[in-house]
C-alpha cells in the first residue's frame, strides 16, 4: 500500500455539540405526567356457541385507570380473591378456630429468647476438665435370646426382648480402666454410633442395651471433676435414642391414605403405633435400677403423645418424684436439669413439674453440705471451693426453665425461698445467672445485701459481684443505687490478691463504669486494673480480659478527644506487650475511630495517639504478613489519615503527610492515598489563596509536586506508578507548574517499557496491554493541552511516546499496537484544530502558542503520515497471516476514524476511505448490520453545511451481499 498524505478536517466544536443536544419539544401536562396512572385497555372475549354452527367471539374494549402497585392494597391479590368467594360464616369459624390453635402452639413452643442447650453444651465441655483416669463399665449380654426373635406371636416376641433385657443385666461384666479424657469422650462417641448402626440394622434391643450402660454411667461419681462433660456426653446419646425411638413410631401413623399432622392429638395415631409405643414404655419400665430406668424413660417422654393427651402431664410428676430416690446431691440435680430439658422441650407449659423440681431441689440442698458429700470430697481430695461450681450447669439449666415469661410474683418468691437457706451462694449465683436482667437490675441492692451475707468459704463472693456485673451490664439499676453499688463491689474487687479472680471480675464492672459514669471513674477503674496487672506480668495470663476492657471502654466513649484524655488509657495499653495482641487492639481502636469520628480532626492528642497505634499496626508487617492482613491494616491507616484536617494550615497539613510518609513506608496503599491527599492538598490551596501570596503559594505547591515526584518511585506496582506520574502531572499543570508536569510525563514514558508481559491481579496473573492500552489513551487526552517545551521542539513528549511505543515488544497475536496508534491519530487531529476542545486555566496550550502556524501543521501532519503507514502496514500483513478477521475489524476501524478526523474533500485520504471499505468487506469478515448503520450514519452527515462531498463518498462505498 502507498503512504497517504494526511489532512485533518476543521472542527466548530461548539456546532458540533449543539446538533447533539436532544429536541425540546413543547408538553401539555394537562395530556401527560410522569407520575400519572397508566390507563390499560382491557379487551374482554366471549365465546358464543350456536347449535349447528361454529363458534364465534365478540369482543368489547373498556378503558380503565389500573395502577400496577395498587392492586396489592385494595385486596384483589390471589389470596384475597380467593376469600372474597369463600362462605363469610365458614371464614369466620376457621379464622377463630386458627386463632384458637395459634394460642394453644404460642404456649407450647419455646420462643427464640430462650437460650438452648446446644448453646451451652460446648462452654460445659471446655470448662469441666480432668487428667485423672476415667474408665467405663460395659455389661455384655449373650446371645443365647436372639434365636426367639424370629417367633411369629406378638406375645413371644415381647416375651424373647424382655429375656433378652434381663439376659444383658446378667451378662458378662467388661470394664475399660485407665481412659484419658479423649479416649472417655472417643468411647462415648463410638457408643453412639454403634447405636444408630444397630438401630438401622433393625436391633432394636442392641440399641436399647447401649442406651441403658451409658444411663447407667451418671451414677459414677468417682472422678467428681468431669461429671458435667459426663452429663452432656451421655444425654447426647439419650437424645438420639429419643430421637429415633419417636421418628420410628411417629412413621407407623404414615400410610398411602393419610399424612400425620405435625400438631396430631392421640386419636390421629393407629393401633400399630399406639402397641408399639406401649410396648417400648414397658421395656423401660422392666429396667431394674432406677437411674438408668429414669433417664431413658425421660428420653421418650415425647412419644406419650401417640397414647393420651394427658401422658406428659402424668408422667412428668411421677418422673420429678423419681428423682428423690437418688441420694448423691449432684447426681440428683443433674437428673433435674435433664428432666426439666425434655419438658422445656416437649411441654414448656407446664409449669407445675418445672417449680416442682426447684422446690424438691431447694429441700435437698443441705446435703451438699453434709457428712457424705463432705467424706467423698475428702476421698477425692477436692475443695468445697471446686466442687460446688459442678452443680451451676444443672442449676442455671433449671432456674432458667423456670424463669422463663414467669411471673414477677413467682421470681420475688424463689428469691426469697433461697434468702432463707443457709450457705446459699451457689443458690443465689444461679438466680442471678438465669432470671432475667431487668428484675435482677432493680433489686441490686437486695442482692449486695444477700451477697455481704454469703459464707466465704464455700463459693466466693467475687464470684457473685461478677455474676451481678453480668445483669448490670444489660439492664439498668435505679439512678439513685448506682454509685453506691459501684462502690460496693468494688471494695470486694480490689481487695483480691489472685490476678486471674480479679481480672474475671473487673471486665465485668469495667462495662457497668462505663455505661454510667464518667472519664474520672473509668480513669480509677483502669489505674486499679493496672496496678493489679503489672507485678510479676500477671497481664501476660490475661489478655482476653484486657482486650474485653479496651473494647467496652472504646464502644462507649465515642469522643476520642474525651477517650485519650483518660489519663491511664494509653498505660494500659502498654500492657499488651505480645505483639499480635497489641496489633489486634490497635485494630479495634481504628475500627472505632473511623467508625464514630464524624469531623475531620487536628486535636494534637487525638494525632499523637493515633499516630502510635497506626505506627503499632504498620510496624507488625513483615514477609509472611499476608495480603489480606496487609489490606486491613492499609484500610484502617487510610481511614485515620482521611480523617485528619488542619483547615487552612496547608504546610501543617503537609507536615503531616511527611511524617505519615516516613511512618508507614512498609504498606504501598497507605503511600498511595498520601499521594493522592497530597494532590488534593495542592488543587485545594490553589483554589482557596486565588492568587493572594502567589509566591508562597507556589512554592507550596511545588512541595506539593516534589512530595508526590520522591514518593512514587518506592512503590511497587507499575501501574499504580504510571497512573499516580499521570495524575500528578495534571496536578502540576492545573497549577501552572509546566517544568514539573514535563517531567512527570517523561517518568511516565520512561516508564513503559517496564511494564512486563503478565501483571498479578487479585492473585492471578492476567496479560498487561489491556491496561497499557487504557493507560495510554488516557495519557494522550492530557497530551492535548500540554504545552511544548521551548528547548525541546515541536511536540516532543508525543514523539517520545511514539518511540517508546515502537520499542516496546508487543505480543504476537495482539493488535493493541495499532489501536494506540489511532488513538495518536485522533490526538494528532485534535492538536491540528485552531482552538482546542478543553483548557487549563492560565495555561496556554499549543493552539495559543503556535496559533495556526503552518511549520506546527505540516510537523503534526508528518506525525501523522507516519502513524498511517504503521497502521497500513500492520494491516498488509494481517493479510499475510491469513488473520483476516481482525484485518476487517481494525479496517473499518480505521474507516470511522478517517471519517471522523479527516478532511475527505482530499482526493487521497478519500480514496483511502473507499480503499479501507472495500478492505473491510472483502472476505465477508464484516458485520453487515454495522456496515448498514455506518453507511446510514454517512448519509445522515452529507446533508449537514459543508459536508456535501459526503455525498459523493456514499455513492463510492457499496455493501456486498452475501449468497
Amino acid at each position: 500500500m502507498a503512504v497517504f498524505p494526511w489532512h485533518s478536517r476543521n472542527r466548530n466544536y461548539k456546532a458540533e455539540f449543539a446538533s447533539c443536544r436532544l429536541e425540546a419539544i413543547p408538553l401539555e401536562f394537562g395530556d401527560y405526567h410522569p407520575l400519572k396512572p397508566i390507563t390499560v385497555t382491557e379487551s374482554k372475549t366471549k365465546k358464543v356457541s350456536r347449535k349447528g354452527s361454529t363458534s364465534s367471539t365478540s369482543s368489547s374494549s373498556s378503558s380503565s385507570v389500573v395502577d400496577p402497585l395498587s392492586s396489592v392494597l385494595d385486596g384483589t391479590d390471589p389470596l384475597s380473591m380467593f376469600a372474597a368467594t369463600a362462605d363469610p360464616a365458614t371464614l369466620a369459624a376457621a379464622t377463630d378456630s386458627s386463632r384458637k390453635k395459634r394460642d394453644r402452639e404460642d404456649n407450647s413452643i419455646v420462643g427464640s429468647d430462650f437460650e438452648p442447650w446446644a448453646n451451652k453444651r460446648g462452654e460445659i465441655l471446655a470448662r469441666y476438665t480432668t487428667t485423672e483416669k476415667l474408665s467405663i463399665n460395659l455389661f455384655m449380654g449373650s446371645e443365647k435370646g436372639r434365636a426367639g426373635a424370629s417367633a411369629s406371636a406378638m406375645s413371644e416376641k415381647v416375651r424373647t426382648r424382655l429375656e433378652e433385657l434381663d439376659d444383658f443385666e446378667e451378662g458378662s461384666q467388661k470394664e475399660l480402666l485407665n481412659l484419658t479424657q479423649q479416649d472417655y469422650v472417643n468411647r462415648i462417641e463410638e457408643l453412639n454410633q454403634s447405636l444408630k448402626d444397630a438401630w438401622a440394622s433393625d436391633q432394636k434391643v442392641k440399641a436399647l442395651k447401649i442406651v441403658i450402660q451409658c444411663s447407667k454411667l451418671l451414677s459414677d461419681t468417682s472422678v467428681i471433676q468431669f461429671y458435667p462433660s459426663k452429663f452432656v456426653l451421655i444425654t447426647d446419646i439419650l437424645d438420639t435414642f429419643g430421637k429415633l425411638v419417636y421418628e420410628r413410631i411417629f412413621s407407623m401413623c404414615v400410610d398411602n391414605r393419610s399424612v400425620l399432622p405435625d400438631h396430631f392429638s392421640p386419636e390421629n395415631a393407629n393401633d400399630t403405633a399406639k402397641e408399639t409405643c406401649l410396648n417400648w414404655f414397658f421395656k423401660i419400665a422392666s429396667i431394674r435400677e432406677l437411674i438408668p430406668r429414669f433417664y431413658v424413660e425421660a428420653s421418650i417422654l415425647k412419644c406419650n403423645k401417640f397414647l393420651s393427651k394427658m401422658g406428659i402431664s402424668e408422667c412428668l410428676p411421677r418422673l420429678t418424684c423419681m428423682i428423690r430416690g437418688i441420694g448423691d446431691p449432684l447426681v440428683s440435680v443433674y437428673a433435674r436439669a435433664y428432666l426439666c430439658r425434655v419438658g422445656m422441650e416437649v411441654a414448656p407449659h407446664l409449669k407445675e413439674s418445672l417449680n416442682k423440681n426447684f422446690f424438691d431441689f431447694l429441700l435437698t440442698f443441705k446435703q451438699i453440705h453434709g457428712d457424705t458429700v463432705q467424706n467423698q470430697l475428702v476421698v477425692q481430695g477436692v475443695e468445697l471451693p471446686s466442687y460446688l461450681p459442678l452443680y451451676s450447669p444443672a442449676m442455671d439449666w433449671i432456674f432458667q426453665c423456670i424463669s422463663y415469661h414467669a411471673p414477677e410474683t413467682l421470681l420475688t418468691e424463689m428469691m426469697e425461698r433461697c434468702k432463707k437457706l443457709g450457705n446459699n451462694a451457689l443458690l443465689l449465683n444461679s438466680v442471678m445467672s438465669a432470671f432475667r436482667a431487668e428484675f435482677i437490675a432493680t433489686r441490686s441492692m437486695d442482692f449486695i445485701g444477700m451477697i455481704k451475707e454469703c459464707d466465704e468459704s464455700g463459693f466466693p463472693k467475687h464470684l457473685l459481684f461478677r455474676s451481678l456485673g453480668l445483669n448490670l451490664a444489660l439492664a439498668d439499676p435505679p439512678e439513685s443505687d448506682r454509685l453506691q453499688i459501684l462502690n460496693e463491689a468494688w471494695k470486694v474487687i480490689t481487695k483480691l490478691k489472685n490476678p486471674q479472680d480479679y481480672i474475671n471480675c473487673a471486665e465485668v464492672w469495667v462495662e457497668y463504669t462505663c455505661r454510667h459514669f464518667t472519664k474520672r471513674e473509668v480513669n480509677t477503674v483502669l489505674a486499679d486494673v493496672i496496678k493489679h496487672m503489672t507485678p510479676d506480668r500477671a497481664f501476660e495470663d490475661s489478655y482476653p480480659q484486657l482486650q474485653l476492657i479496651i473494647k467496652k471502654v472504646i464502644a462507649h466513649f465515642h469522643d476520642f478527644s474525651v477517650l485519650f484524655s483518660v489519663e491511664k488509657f494509653l498505660p494500659f495499653l502498654d500492657m499488651f506487650q505480645k505483639e499480635s495482641v497489641r496489633v489486634e487492639v490497635c485494630k479495634c481502636i481504628m475500627e472505632a475511630f473511623i467508625k464514630h469520628q464524624q469531623e475531620p480532626t487536628k486535636d494534637p492528642v487525638i494525632l499523637n495517639a493515633l499516630l502510635h497505634v497506626c505506627k503499632t499496626m504498620h510496624d507488625s508487617v513483615n514477609a509472611l504478613t499476608l495480603e489480606d492482613e496487609k489490606r486491613m491494616l492499609s484500610y484502617l491507616i487510610n481511614g485515620f489519615i482521611k480523617m485528619v484536617s488542619f483547615g487552612r494550615d496547608f504546610e501543617q497539613q503537609l507536615s503531616f503527610y511527611v511524617e505519615s510518609r516516613s511512618m508507614f513506608c512498609n504498606l504501598e496503599p497507605v503511600l498511595v492515598q498520601l499521594i493522592h491527599s497530597v494532590n488534593r492538598l495542592a488543587m485545594e490551596t490553589r483554589k482557596v489563596m486565588k492568587g493572594n501570596h502567589s509566591r508562597k503559594t507556589a512554592a507550596f505547591v511545588r512541595a506539593c509536586v516534589a512530595y508526590c515526584f520522591i514518593t512514587i518511585p518506592s512503590l511497587a506496582g507499575i501501574f499504580t506508578r504510571l497512573n499516580l506520574y499521570l495524575h500528578s502531572g495534571q496536578v502540576a499543570l492545573a497549577n501552572q507548574c509546566l517544568s514539573q508536569a514535563d517531567a512527570f510525563f517523561k517518568a511516565a514514558i520512561s516508564l513503559i517499557p517496564e511494564v512486563p508481559k503478565m501483571i498479578n491481579i487479585d492473585g492471578k496473573m492476567r496479560p498487561s496491554e489491556s491496561f497499557l492500552l487504557e493507560f495510554l489513551c488516557n495519557f494522550f487526552s492530557t497530551l492535548l493541552i500540554v504545552p511544548d517545551h521551548p528547548e525541546h521542539g515541536v511536540l516532543f513528549l508525543v514523539r517520545e511516546l511514539l518511540n517508546v511505543i515502537q520499542d516496546y515488544t508487543w505480543e504476537d497475536n495482539s493488535d493493541d499496537k495499532i489501536r494506540i496508534y489511532t488513538c495518536v491519530l485522533h490526538l494528532l487531529a485534535a492538536m491540528s484544530q485552531e482552538t482546542y476542545l478543553y483548557h487549563i486555566d492560565k495555561v496556554d496550550s499549543n493552539d495559543s502558542l503556535y496559533g495556526g502556524d503552518s511549520k506546527f501543521l505540516a510537523e503534526n501532519n508528518k506525525l501523522c503520515e507516519t502513524v498511517m503507514a504503521q497502521i497500513l502496514e500492520h494491516l498488509k500483513t494481517l493479510a499475510k497471516d491469513e488473520a483476516l478477521k481482525r484485518q476487517s475489524s481494525l479496517g473499518l476501524s480505521f474507516f470511522n476514524s478517517i471519517l471522523a478526523h479527516g478532511d475527505l474533500r482530499n482526493n487521497k485520504l478519500n480514496q483511502l476511505s473507499v480503499n479501507l471499505w472495500h478492505l473491510a468487506q472483502r472476505h465477508g469478515c464484516a458485520d453487515t448490520r454495522t456496515m448498514v448503520k455506518t453507511l446510514e450514519y454517512i448519509k445522515k452527515r452529507s446533508k449537514q453545511p459543508d459536508m456535501n462531498h459526503l455525498t459523493e463518498l456514499a455513492l463510492r462505498l457499496p455493501l456486498q451481499t452475501r449468497t
